[in-house]
């Protein structure tokens, strides 16, 4: 497998992807009418629009095999000078296997390399327990919680992860 900077043509499948994961993580967290819903094609249109006019300064990285995208992650640069970790995905039924890892130390490696004086952070659902014992073993600190308001009309409690500049995975 190999990461690789994403492109236009991957909107499809980094979109498929990004939906399965949400269905299949935040089953019981979000609601069940959103993850049923029009989920997929909301992904699309999101990934579309990031990759065919991408903003300045953001980079997605996908981990390819041979049968396909496996996981992928999304930064972007943010007003208050940090980096926003948006996305970090491994496909449902290969997690654990090392993907979200290897996506996470390139991400941050490249954030270093491109953001040298740039602290990177995340949010991640307060639910997803899951996720968060991931970026705890990976070093990040809970820097903040907030409540997350998702366009859907719904709001779920979320913490913000952070690595100090230079931080090594």
């Amino acid at each position: 497998m190999e990461i690789r900077r994403g492109h236009p043509k991957d909107a499809a499948d980094v979109a498929a992807l990004h939906a399965e994961s949400w269905r299949t993580a935040y089953t019981g967290i979000m609601p069940t009418d959103f993850l049923t819903g029009p989920l997929l094609e909301d992904r699309l249109e999101l990934w579309t629009g990031r990759l065919d006019a991408p903003l300045p300064g953001t980079a997605l990285f996908v981990m390819e095999a041979a049968d396909g995208i496996d996981g992928f992650a999304y930064l972007m640069p943010r007003p208050d000078g940090r980096i926003l970790l948006d996305n970090l995905h491994a496909r449902p039924g290969r997690t654990g296997s090392g993907i979200g890892g290897r996506l996470l130390a390139h991400a941050l490696a490249w954030a270093a390399d491109e953001y040298p004086d740039r602290a990177v952070y995340l949010e991640v659902l307060r639910a997803n327990t899951h996720a968060v014992a991931f970026y705890e073993r990976h070093g990040a600190l809970r820097t903040d919680e907030r409540i997350c308001r998702f366009d859907q009309g719904f709001e779920l409690p979320e913490l913000e992860y952070t690595w100090p500049i230079a931080s090594p995975v």
